[in-house]
């Protein structure tokens, strides 16, 4: 970032402190709000889009080699009059960047002259020529759409610090996918009564990032085909220079037929296993001192002092209507060697014992207990380590929300599960977009190190709203010269400085 660039943040920055100074009451007798006699009026020359960090996304796209990659390995089109593969397949990521929520929402783009000219555009599919590209797609050409992705990410990572390929973490869970349509082939009805369908998400725990999408119909198991998607997702983790590869899924996924083939590759794995009768019998018959208190690691750390727990409103509710009410009382952790039996050999089982209290109103009526299973390979961790790794897995909820809510990939816009498999991994891109934007975004060596550090990271964690917010719905002025095009920011926000931190990347 060069010193005029430096100067104009700073003193923009310095104008909204004065207006937001708390000391500063004058005006306070009158409401804040007084703008009065307002008028409208179309502009001549000025020109402007709310999401100027557009350009800096398509400039992202266009670093990375994801554009020219799409282009010469996806072949849907026999001629290209006027716009070629990675014209579709970016239109849909950019439709969910610029907070589109629906194919439809494409005709605000295409219909916005500006838009246009800040990304040099003559034009861009619209909703229908968008769902028809969808309808072009057969699982062969899907997976090579994700091949494209996985092996632009893999320079994304090699630009990472050395600590970054000390360990993979991949997460893998199903996730329902509900249509109100009645004539969408493939969907089908779930084990909760929902119909439609039932993609599988493989994810990079370390970055958030996308790896592997499968869509199934809604009544299939949350496992099929995930043996498969991890032995593609391992591969590309290992060929990005990764050292280790630990894979994390909940009961459903702990495939005991390929936990052997797993591990003779050097894949560690730590899985939820169901509670079948025969394991728990064995934790009931481990001796007294085999048992370890279960601590929890606190969910954050207080910078300043304690705040005083509110009274809890609904427990006093159940309390006083006397519903039957569960309530952890203690939790010990415990292991034993188990042999699976489609496994060659034995592995760790780590099992935790939970003791619930069960009462009506101020009545104790008893105490059940019960266990919970994880089988893995890693033998360097702790059984008390072990279960935090497995719970932090739990993250991966947070990413299919994202998906679900923020981004709008999971979604059934189209009419074919192939179709709507394409939808889903097309506007799903906008998601790791995001991620490569965080990964590579710089941190200058000196003494603001670490705190670019802390940014990166922090940048890496938004929600996709925030993330939207803070650093693509940036009104701009678009103005076009002979050899430039020029996005002029009109206004500041606080994270304008990563921002600007970025764009200096990409231009360099």
């Amino acid at each position: 970032m060069n010193a005029t660039i430096a100067g104009k943040l700073a003193n923009r920055k310095r104008r909204i402190e004065r207006r937001l100074d708390k000391t500063n009451l004058v005006g306070c007798d009158k409401p804040m709000l007084t703008a009065s006699n307002i008028h409208y009026e179309i502009s001549d020359r000025s020109r402007g889009i709310a999401h100027g960090g557009i350009g800096a996304m398509h400039a992202l796209a266009q670093q990375i080699g994801l554009i020219d990659a799409i282009d010469e390995r996806l072949q849907l089109l026999k001629i290209h009059l006027p716009f070629h593969e990675s014209d579709h397949v970016l239109n849909f990521a950019y439709n969910a960047l610029c907070e589109g929520v629906c194919l439809q929402d494409i005709e605000l783009r295409r219909n916005d002259e500006v838009f246009l000219d800040a990304l040099g555009a003559r034009r861009i599919p619209d909703p229908t020529t968008a769902g028809d590209f969808c309808r072009r797609f057969t699982e062969a050409d899907i997976n090579t759409l994700q091949t494209v992705f996985n092996k632009v990410r893999q320079p994304v990572w090699k630009q990472q610090p050395d600590s970054f390929f000390d360990l993979a973490v991949i997460d893998m869970d199903g996730t329902l996918v509900e249509t109100t349509g009645q004539c969408k082939q493939g969907m089908d009805i779930a084990y909760n009564g929902t119909w439609g369908y039932h993609p599988l998400v493989l994810s990079l725990a370390n970055t958030g990032e996308v790896l592997w999408l499968v869509n199934r119909p809604g009544n299939r198991p949350s496992h099929e085909g995930a043996a498969a998607a991890v032995d593609r997702v391992v591969t590309v983790c290992r060929e990005g220079g990764f050292r280790k590869v630990l894979l994390r899924g909940d009961t459903d996924f702990s495939q005991s037929e390929h936990l052997d083939r797993w591990d003779a590759a050097g894949t560690s794995f730590l899985f939820g296993f169901n509670a079948m009768k025969n394991l728990n019998a064995l934790a009931e018959d481990l001796p007294t001192n085999s048992w370890q208190p279960l601590s929890r690691l606190p969910a954050y750390t207080v910078q300043t002092q304690p705040r005083p727990r509110p009274d809890n409103v609904k427990e006093a509710i159940v309390v006083e209507r006397e519903y039957e009410n569960r309530q952890l009382g203690s939790e010990e952790v415990a292991e034993f060697p188990y042999r699976p039996t489609a496994c060659g050999q034995a592995y760790r089982m780590i099992v935790v014992r939970k003791n619930i209290s069960v009462a009506k109103g101020d009545k104790l009526l008893f105490d059940e207990i019960r266990y919970s299973f994880y089988i893995t390979n890693i033998t360097e961790l702790e059984q008390e380590q072990l279960v935090w790794v497995a719970t932090n897995r739990c993250n991966q909820e947070n990413l299919l929300a994202q998906l679900h809510s923020g981004v709008s990939a999971l979604k059934a816009p189209v009419n074919t599960l192939d179709s709507n498999w394409a939808y889903m991994v097309m506007t799903a891109l906008a998601w790791n977009l995001k991620a490569w934007w965080a990964l590579i975004l710089p941190t200058m060596p000196g003494r603001w190190q670490k705190r670019h550090q802390e940014e990166k990271q922090w940048v890496l964690g938004l929600e996709f709203k925030t993330f939207v917010q803070g650093f693509v719905r940036l009104p701009c002025q678009i103005v076009r010269t002979s050899r430039k095009l020029v996005y002029r920011l009109l206004s500041w926000n606080p994270h304008q400085k990563i921002f600007w931190r970025l764009v200096t990347a990409l231009r360099c």
